[in-house]
């Protein structure tokens, strides 16, 4: 029998008895199997894509003021500045954020103060001593409450960085709405310039037909043509005119556009653009650099929501084993506010605290199968990005090549256009020809001109374009897998 007198036997230290049940836990944690869980997709590497290392290609993020035109460089930062899609980007980023803010937060520990006062009748045939029993008494609580989880399987941390991926890849979209509204200025803007010069072309080609008209007219009083010819000249009135007023609908839509992207439409209805020929040509490369991925902020949102999907797989794993935490509290207790403050009021308790899901119908691994998919599905998605931005670059440089020949070619055959006017002009001023003859030659020349005009557009258009495709001065940090590949 043991001695009611004998000391206390001595109680092992707390870190004893935690790593004892942190062994006991984990040698328990089999109980829920993650096993047979795990992604099936697989990242695509820049080889796949085709992509060869060689030069890089690094263009300014106000790219556009390459273009050397003022007017678009104070449209572009009207732009900026008080786009809606814009701002709501940005808080999009704010947004994730706050989220990483919180999943930091978690990693610490945390204190709450509380203070609780009530009043209580305790039962009279209950198991309350005498002078409590029938009693109506107020009970007044002071506590300091602290916890700290021991994030000894990277649950938080995890989770932290899960939230910093979607942190930084809400910044790569802000960045990637930024360069395609720069870009969609910057085209709706040539775009306006090539509708204005199109109707000087078409206002000389209805001034031409008149003229022809008129000739045609002295011809057949003269008995020198039929009214054959002259039916057909006056149908070719009301066609050049059909062409300008197409021409002013497709500029008066232009101009909303524009104006919807700079949030002015006075700005866009009164703005005067800049001659094509007037506007300088900004330098794209001839092939795709090797470091587009780094360059592309829609490939870059990708990866990193890649790594959210990881580290968010990383916490469902960590929630199949012991969570652990610190807890303790210290206070004043009393049913008599007289003592409240008094020492013998004092309370406190501290110590650790496990748990170990054994059993739970199988909801860690439903959550751990939604995970996986959730990393499979990023995956892919990043893949699909990367194919498409390789695309899109390709295309860009393409076009932009192919731009070229045609501008070469169309400057031969508007030279050739040119001198057969200028012939035609001096044979009806010998008079060798008739004005017909002139007309007709001037006809060409400006079926040439209408050609410049959209090919000098299109090249403009091609290098804004192309500057979006190229990522137009993105540059941030990625993955370091990402920077691998």
């Amino acid at each position: 029998m043991k001695n009611p007198h004998s000391p206390p036997s001595p109680q092992p230290p707390t870190g004893v008895f935690l790593a004892s049940a942190l062994l006991a836990l984990a040698t328990l944690s089999g109980c829920a199997d993650m096993s047979g869980i795990a992604p099936r997709a697989q990242l695509r590497d820049a080889r796949a894509t085709g992509l060869q290392a060689g030069a890089s290609f690094e263009a300014p993020q106000d790219w556009w003021r390459g273009f050397g035109d003022a007017q678009l460089d104070a449209l572009m930062d009207q732009a900026l500045a008080g786009n809606p899609g814009l701002a709501q980007a940005g808080a999009r980023v704010a947004r994730a954020q706050a989220f990483a803010d919180q999943a930091q937060a978690t990693q610490g520990p945390r204190l709450d103060a509380g203070l609780d006062a009530s009043r209580q009748r305790y039962s009279a045939n209950g198991l309350y001593p005498p002078g409590v029993a029938g009693a109506t008494i107020g009970v007044e609580t002071a506590r300091l409450t602290g916890s700290w989880e021991l994030d000894f399987f990277g649950k938080n941390r995890a989770a932290l960085q899960a939230a910093l991926g979607q942190a930084e890849a809400a910044h790569a979209d802000a960045q990637a709405a930024r360069l395609l509204l720069a870009s969609r200025v910057a085209q709706g803007y040539f775009q306006l310039a090539r509708l204005q010069a199109q109707q000087a072309v078409a206002a000389r080609t209805l001034a031409q037909r008149e003229e022809m008209l008129r000739l045609v007219q002295r011809r057949l009083g003269a008995g020198l043509d039929t009214r054959l010819e002259l039916r057909q000249s006056q149908g070719a009135l009301p066609e050049a005119r059909q062409q300008i007023e197409a021409l002013r609908e497709q500029e008066a839509l232009a101009r909303n556009a524009l104006g919807a992207l700079i949030s002015d439409q006075e700005t866009a209805q009164a703005i005067t653009p800049k001659a094509l020929t007037a506007i300088r040509q900004i330098a794209i490369p001839s092939h795709i650099p090797a470091d587009l991925l780094g360059r592309r902020p829609d490939v870059a949102a990708a990866r990193w929501r890649v790594e959210a999907a990881m580290d968010d797989v990383a916490v469902a794993r960590a929630q199949f084993y012991p969570n652990v935490s610190l807890t303790a509290f210290v206070g004043l207790s009393s049913i008599v506010l007289d003592r409240f403050i008094e020492a013998g009021s004092r309370e406190w308790s501290a110590g650790p605290a496990l748990r170990l899901p054994l059993f739970d119908s199988g909801r860690l691994r439903a959550n751990l199968r939604g995970k996986t998919a959730d990393l499979d599905t990023a995956v892919e998605s990043y893949n699909a990005a990367l194919l498409e931005a390789v695309r899109d670059a390709a295309d860009q440089l393409a076009s932009g090549a192919s731009i070229e020949r045609q501008i070469a070619q169309q400057r031969q055959a508007g030279a050739a256009a040119e001198d057969a006017y200028a012939i035609a002009q001096k044979r009806y001023d010998a008079g060798l020809a008739n004005y017909l003859q002139v007309l007709a030659a001037e006809t060409q020349v400006l079926a040439q001109r209408r050609q410049a005009v959209d090919l000098a557009a299109r090249r403009l258009d091609n290098q804004a374009a192309a500057m979006r495709a190229l990522g137009g001065g993105f540059a941030a940090p990625l993955p370091v897998a990402t920077a691998q590949h």
